[in-house]
């Protein structure tokens, strides 16, 4: 409700993401709070009145809450400084998120300790609770599972040098598998809706584009989970509105009503509209996302050149190798030199003595060859246009003009052909420039299977190879805006990283605690990428897109949560008097549970996200599931090398000033 109420006072608008942040915040809130109860009732297990309880707990656990929560809004600050179309679209999330996290944090110090003082009851002390045989079977397994966890802490300490390397051996793993993990802008999402585009030849006529056209529709049609096609011939999104492009929307039954995705249609129809249909280019496209134009394709590669015949030159070489390559489909330019063309040369010496004007010859040919408006006239209410042209049989060969005839002199009729010569020649069909150069740009959408990340690094390799070396080329759409927002994720969060150390070390008044908390970093996205490259290999998502980088952001807060609780109690007993051995056993051990309680909310938060179906799931899931993988792994690798850490390093952490 908190989270409702500040979008309400910023001015922002309930949509796809502040949802989202919602949802997740739904598993964040709860943290605080959970750890404020826990140490708490620890306090009345260990026989203190409530309210003496409720003090100490709260003054014990206090700074490793306030700890918690800076972190958590802290990682959320570099995207307040993101660009562009993502930067807007999620710096109302990270608002929405940060905004629960504070306000969870304020009520667990305040509110929380208040009614643990009213409510809460010393079971241990209970007849009727002691007396029940699940409350002594609850005990029972939570006293095994802490004796259990401290043997197997002993044993990681004794051999401290093997979980060193084994922390190496998952950071290798983490940065392979950031190297192996495909990488796109957002993941397709199943919208209900997929594109069939056909491009004819160029100087196709509009019934030649119409009948390939109707035989794509019929393909279309044959998919059962087709509910509706709409074809257009000429649609006009393009200049000037040319009548060799057509489009058919065809629109999916809904998603309870089928069993297959959008996505998986797109890749039964793409071999039989772009390898089966002869005669025109054909292929299937899934709708983008992210609010990009639905005519925008994902790979939009740019080329520059000082002369268009250069550049012909450099795309050809390009695309040869393109069609080779399996990763995109629909390969086009809009560098096209080949629209037919007939050039008419009129014999101006032969035409003056025939007494033909120039503008006869031109007027003559723009009405019967293009047609001319000459006048209206109204039938039954309405007006219609009387246009002048000849019959469509009779003006498509050039040698048709030999039936057309001009007045010469003495009103003489004069067959055209007698003073014109005819050229069948070709011409650019527009000439294209971006950033106010020559440039020709190479357009595709990525095939099932690929990432955008490694279509655009192979077309680089190929530009490398095949092109020479001063050849300058550049980005634009979704291609563009993927690299400069992959870009910025990874300043986002190197920015969220330094940020939460710079926090923590004022707060720690340390530089070596914060740092054994950050090794719970690589470790959570360790856990994150494994789950991400399962779901690769059944294709089924799990690409580095922007909503995965967000989780990963996310990761850096939540998982740090986990180190913040074992060092802070941990320096706590050494505080105390324990040395280092009994400190760091005794801290892990105290801090399990409620370490294992908020990573089960958390998960259990996120979980709704990553089963999520229908519009948009795909979305959902992909934050989802790394929210689940990084803080399940993350948590377990959590819980035996932290400790083991902060063991080897504790005697620097002796001559420090720890926390307050």
């Amino acid at each position: 409700m908190t989270a409702f109420f500040f979008l309400y006072l910023m001015g922002f608008t309930i949509n796809v993401l502040t949802l989202l942040g919602i949802v997740l915040s739904v598993g964040l809130v709860v943290d605080d709070a959970i750890v404020m109860l826990e140490n708490i009732h620890r306090q009345i297990e260990l026989g203190k009145s409530r309210i003496q309880a409720a003090i100490d707990g709260a003054n014990e656990i206090g700074f490793a809450i306030l700890a918690m929560t800076f972190t958590l809004v802290v990682v959320f600050m570099p995207l307040l400084f993101m660009t562009g179309r993502v930067g807007q679209l999620f710096i109302e999330f990270a608002l929405t998120v940060a905004a629960a996290v504070l306000v969870s944090g304020f009520i667990a110090l305040t509110l929380t300790p208040m009614m643990c003082s009213k409510l809460l009851t010393n079971k241990k002390n209970s007849s009727s609770i002691n007396s029940s045989p699940g409350s002594k079977n609850k005990e029972l397994f939570s006293d095994r599972l802490n004796n259990f966890y401290s043997s197997v802490l002993r044993k990681a300490i004794e051999a401290k040098v093997l979980i060193v390397g084994f922390f190496i051996l998952t950071f290798i793993v983490m940065v392979w598998l950031f190297h192996q993990t495909k990488s796109e802008l957002s993941p397709v999402e199943d919208r209900g809706v997929l594109m069939a585009f056909a491009i004819a030849p160029e100087g196709s006529t509009l019934s030649y584009t119409d009948k390939y056209m109707r035989a794509i529709g019929k393909i279309v049609n044959s998919i059962p989970e087709v509910d509706t096609l709409f074809e257009v011939v000429a649609p006009g999104l393009d200049r000037p509105n040319p009548v060799n492009i057509a489009i058919g929307f065809a629109v999916l039954e809904h998603w309870d009503k089928r069993n297959r995705k959008q996505m998986q249609i797109s890749k039964e129809l793409t071999p039989k509209l772009y390898g089966g249909m002869p005669g025109v280019l054909s292929f299937a496209v899934n709708p983008s996302s992210l609010g990009a134009s639905f005519l925008s394709k994902q790979v939009e590669y740019v080329i520059y050149g000082s002369s268009y015949e250069e550049l012909q030159s450099h795309v050809t070489k390009v695309m040869a190798k393109l069609y080779q390559y399996k990763g995109i489909t629909g390969l086009d330019t809009d560098l096209k030199l080949n629209k037919p063309q007939l050039k008419v040369n009129i014999d101006r010496d032969k035409a003056s003595s025939l007494g033909v004007s120039m503008n006869t010859v031109a007027s003559t040919i723009e009405t019967l060859l293009g047609g001319r408006n000459v006048t209206r006239y109204k039938k039954d209410g309405k007006q219609y246009d009387v246009v002048v042209q000849m019959e469509d049989d009779k003006r498509r060969q050039p040698n048709d003009l030999t039936s057309i005839y001009v007045k010469g002199n003495n009103n003489n009729l004069v067959q055209l052909s007698n003073i014109v010569q005819l050229e069948e020649t070709v011409a650019p069909k527009e000439l294209n420039h971006f950033n106010k150069f020559r440039a020709a740009t190479i357009n595709g959408n990525v095939a099932s299977g690929y990432g955008l990340g490694d279509v655009l690094d192979y077309i680089d390799s190929i530009v490398q190879s095949e092109l020479p070396k001063n050849v300058v080329t550049d980005l634009n759409g979704q291609s563009l805006e993927f690299r400069e927002t992959g870009a910025e994720m990874y300043i986002t969060l190197a920015l969220a990283i330094v940020f939460i150390y710079l926090v923590l070390a004022a707060q720690f008044e340390s530089f070596l605690s914060p740092l054994v908390i950050m090794i719970t970093v690589p470790l959570a996205f360790t856990g994150a990428l494994i789950l991400m490259w399962f779901f690769a290999k059944i294709d089924s998502g799990g690409t580095l897109n922007v909503y995965t980088r967000i989780g990963l952001v996310m990761l850096v807060g939540l998982i740090t949560k986990h180190g913040i609780l074992i060092v802070e109690f941990a320096n706590q007993l050494r505080r105390k008097g324990l040395d280092k051995l009994e400190a760091t056993i005794e801290a892990s051990k105290l801090r399990l549970r409620p370490i294992l309680m908020k990573t089960f909310a958390t998960v259990f938060g996120a979980l709704p996200l990553a089963f999520s179906s229908g519009a948009g799931s795909e979305a959902r899931q992909a934050i989802g599931w790394v929210i689940v993988g990084g803080m399940s792994l993350g948590t377990i690798l959590t819980l035996i090398i932290i400790p083991v850490f902060y063991f080897l390093i504790v005697n620097r952490i002796s001559g420090e000033s720890t926390s307050t």
